[in-house]
């Protein structure tokens, strides 16, 4: 249940970057280009409270961290991709 609440935090993340890109008039692929750093070092906040706080080793928490980070990533990805006006 944990994951599902952190990538719905990755999407809204994603959500708000857009919102504040274009209220920034921001072009939609700058806003979604500037999400990756940002949910990377969020989604490695979240493993490292995973190792540290919950017990879990690097070796069980890395591939959550994988999933937790790539799912966002690929949608923001192909934001910018389908996006004509980078």
């Amino acid at each position: 249940m944990h994951t599902v609440m952190v990538l719905g935090g990755g999407f809204a993340l994603l959500a708000i970057l857009i919102v504040v890109g274009r209220a920034l008039n921001l072009k939609l692929g700058t806003a979604a280009i500037a999400f990756v750093p940002v949910w990377f070092v969020c989604a490695a906040v979240n493993m490292w409270v995973g190792v540290t706080r919950a017990g879990y080793t690097v070796a069980q928490e890395f591939p959550i961290f994988l999933g937790v980070f790539a799912v966002p990533a690929i949608v923001a990805m192909t934001i910018w991709w389908k996006n004509p006006n980078r």
